[in-house]
């Protein structure tokens, strides 16, 4: 049987682009090589976001004093977490299956790969399409580390199933996925070290809003050293060098998060020669499509934009203009969240990319605790707003968050980045009060 098109993965570039392609009457087949949802709800987003919800109850309910909540013999039980978290998986695969009958999609479960025509041959049957999209994601990657191959060594999806809570956790790396993990076994009573070889954690993110996290962190049982790097990884123990002298730190769990890897092996695109890039990722253009006629990529695959709200958007952008709607991909708006305690959110440029592309900016800036509905409800915790805005035109480039609840508020923020608003417009939307929202429109307007 014949597609129009065949999609590889069924994460949230696989599943968005079936069902966007299907509504539009194309006859499309889905192919996963292991759950429907991808490494996002099985491996990534969604378990990693429950596990950090527990920890965050768990850490307000000890800190409740200020709201008049006083708890005695408060107890994090992991396992019970671990549960919640699996009912959340089930019922959201449930979901996708669910669409993908409704929009009449032929989902086939096993390994795939390439051959010309184009065509994906799944466990030995070689199915033919029009048109075939990559949406195999990414995995994490695996530095040269002596000993990292040990038992007690795991990455960012063994560290969701940990069966109870280490005595001691060591984190090698201080990025999203180290900084999220720390934040929820740190608030849970569990002494985390994470070792970064930078200078700072979160690299790309603005680096006062780093800053900021970092000291917010090290408030929940969490030390960072940075400057650091990695040597070994012993039974006991990880060893490092800082300032040329060996050191180290005990840890009976280790987790390594040291970045992801574009999933491009046992595809075929050699055979093809389909293009990838320096880093592994399949090389597109802006409107998803790879050097070959008919081969086309999405998500993390492509190594342009390691979120998963990225990839369902370059899904979308490929099905467009496969069914005639002319689409580019954009990525100067797309936010990204880190979800630890406090948040962070940003989109768009700092202050620096910006004057880096020759832009004349200006910058400004506001303490979260200024609002009255964040100051109710985060007392004693630091945040602040930074926009970085164009001198010439007043034209937003960028908003740069930390503090409770900036997931929610970074999406207005990429509304008026993604629709280029000047300061008039801006200053004429009505933001509702109290919300702690209102601090994006009120630092906007008090650069001058």
């Amino acid at each position: 049987m014949k597609y129009d098109l065949a999609i590889i993965g069924a994460g949230p570039a696989g599943y968005v682009a079936a069902k966007k392609a299907a509504g539009n009457g194309l006859k499309v087949l889905l192919v996963e090589g292991k759950k429907l949802g991808g490494v996002c709800l099985n491996e990534g987003c969604v378990p990693s976001k429950t596990l950090l919800q527990a920890a965050k109850t768990y850490h307000h309910t000890l800190h409740g004093e200020t709201f008049g909540v006083e708890a005695d013999g408060v107890r994090f039980n992991l396992g019970k977490a671990h549960a919640h978290k699996n009912q959340v998986m089930d019922r959201m695969r449930d979901g996708i299956a669910g669409l993908m009958k409704k929009y009449k999609v032929e989902v086939a479960f096993g390994r795939a790969t390439l051959s010309a025509g184009p065509a994906v041959t799944v466990d030995g049957e070689t199915h033919e399409a029009d048109n075939v999209l990559v949406c195999t994601g990414s995995s994490p990657a695996k530095p040269p580390i002596p000993g990292i191959d040990a038992d007690h060594v795991v990455d960012s999806s063994g560290i969701l199933e940990l069966p109870e809570l280490p005595e001691r956790l060591v984190i090698v790396g201080g990025g999203v996925i180290g900084c999220e993990f720390a934040c929820v076994f740190g608030s849970v009573g569990v002494p985390v070290t994470v070792v970064e070889a930078l200078p700072e954690i979160c690299p790309g993110v603005d680096s006062e809003v780093a800053s900021v996290l970092r000291e917010e962190l090290e408030k929940k049982n969490i030390t960072f050293q940075l400057n650091a790097k990695v040597d070994e990884i012993g039974e006991k123990e990880v060893k490092f060098t800082l300032d040329g002298e060996t050191q180290s730190v005990p840890g009976d769990v280790v987790l390594v998060a040291t970045g992801r890897k574009p999933n491009v092996s046992g595809l075929g695109l050699e055979d093809l020669r389909v293009d990838v890039d320096e880093r592994g990722g399949i090389r597109v253009n802006d409107r998803g499509a790879t050097n070959v006629p008919g081969i086309w990529a999405a998500g993390d695959v492509t190594g342009r934009a390691w979120l998963a709200h990225a990839a369902s958007r370059m899904a979308e952008v490929v099905v467009h203009n496969l069914t005639g709607r002319e689409d580019r991909m954009r990525y100067d708006a797309i936010p990204a969240v880190i979800y630890t305690n406090p948040e962070v959110a940003v989109v768009g440029l700092t202050k620096e990319q910006a004057e880096e592309r020759g832009l004349k900016v200006t910058t400004g800036k506001i303490p979260m605790g200024i609002n009255a509905r964040y100051l109710a409800e985060h007392p004693g915790e630091s945040g602040l707003c930074k926009v970085v805005v164009e001198e010439s035109t007043r034209r937003l480039l960028g908003v740069h968050m930390i503090g409770g609840a900036c997931s929610e508020m970074i999406f207005g923020a990429a509304v008026m980045l993604e629709t280029e608003l000047r300061e008039k417009e801006i200053e004429e939307i009505v933001f509702p009060h109290p919300t702690a929202s209102e601090i994006i429109k009120d630092v906007f307007m008090s650069v001058r």
